[in-house]
């Protein structure tokens, strides 16, 4: 059987596909499609989270009381300025993107060298800045404690400040075996994740210290924390305390309601993974511009191609640092 050829035109030429789409290449549109499919996923993940975050509106912890780290300046109250400082690299490293793919449409090979390379260093710094808030947020600030019903018990003074446990707990004896070669079952049976203190010696500390108050997770009618007066955070404490919290994880978080936790990880964590990902593939662009592979195709598209998700990558940044940080 022979294969039909069908012929358009007056010219009786073999269609070729037609005009490019927007006029633009196969590579740019597959990049396109690419951007559109995870800018739903990216949306999905948003939209769950703000759901989540209504449902739980009166437990939901207070970002301004969660992200006030900055790197050596420990114990200095700085809510957001990080996460700020974060945002700023990441889009200029957007701006230096854009300069970069539009040196390379003028063949400016030392230009696209250049810009490619504070690219890189932008994103390189978002990523290692990430990573340490993620260590910060795991490691936590103050401590608090869980009650039997999951609910998060933090400290204050009567002045209204956070107190940490470790400010106030007591050392108790213990009678917990300690670990050795021939009981290394014992890891296999421990009921909880070990913490600095046990529940007791912060019950201890905190019976001892009358300046010391309960506030819990719930927010009151004025979008703030309830505090308890001391006769309620004793009983609070003696009657429905279980365990010390330190940090964050997929099952507890010292900050207050678990899911906070759950989707900080997920949605910063899916991000930063594009991010990293942006950062390799800008590093393997940069050495095939000084190596002059692009001069030789006699364009720079792969610049331009690699460019579209980097600004895309800045863009989720911005609505995830909306929607999660500051709203």
């Amino acid at each position: 059987m022979e294969a039909t050829v069908v012929k358009t035109g007056t010219e009786g030429k073999t269609w070729g596909g037609g005009n490019r789409p927007l006029n633009a290449s196969y590579g740019k549109m597959m990049m396109w499609f690419f951007i559109v499919s995870d800018a739903l996923t990216f949306s999905g993940f948003i939209a769950s989270y703000g759901f989540s975050r209504f449902k739980f509106i009166d437990a939901w912890p207070i970002a301004d009381e969660v992200f006030t780290h900055v790197p050596f300046l420990h114990g200095v109250p700085a809510p957001m300025y990080y996460v700020a400082f974060m945002t700023l690299v990441l889009i200029f490293s957007s701006v230096t993107m854009v300069l970069a793919v539009d040196a390379g449409h003028k063949m400016q090979k030392n230009k696209v060298i250049w810009y490619m390379f504070f690219t890189i260093i932008g994103g390189a710094v978002f990523v290692g800045s990430q990573a340490w808030e993620w260590a910060t947020f795991i490691k936590g600030d103050y401590g608090a404690v869980e009650t039997k019903g999951g609910k998060i018990l933090q400290f204050l003074d009567t002045d209204g400040k956070r107190v940490a446990i470790a400010d106030f707990a007591v050392d108790l004896p213990t009678e917990r075996a300690v670990n050795e070669r021939n009981t290394g079952v014992w890891f296999d049976t421990e009921p909880e994740t070990l913490t600095t203190f046990s529940f007791e010696e912060v019950k201890a500390g905190f019976l001892a210290n009358d300046n010391l108050l309960v506030r819990t997770q719930y927010l009151n009618e004025k979008g703030e924390p309830t505090v308890l007066s001391r006769e309620e955070s004793i009983a609070k404490i003696e009657n429905d305390g279980k365990l010390v919290v330190e940090g964050a994880n997929l099952i507890r978080n010292e900050y207050g309601h678990p899911l906070f936790a759950d989707f900080f990880f997920f949605i910063t964590g899916f991000h930063g993974f594009h991010v990293f990902s942006g950062v390799i593939i800008n590093i393997i662009i940069f050495f095939n511009v000084i190596l002059g592979t692009y001069e030789r195709r006699k364009n720079y598209e792969m610049v331009e191609k690699v460019g579209l998700y980097w600004h895309f990558v800045d863009l989720v940044w911005v609505f995830v640092f909306t929607f999660f940080y500051l709203v």
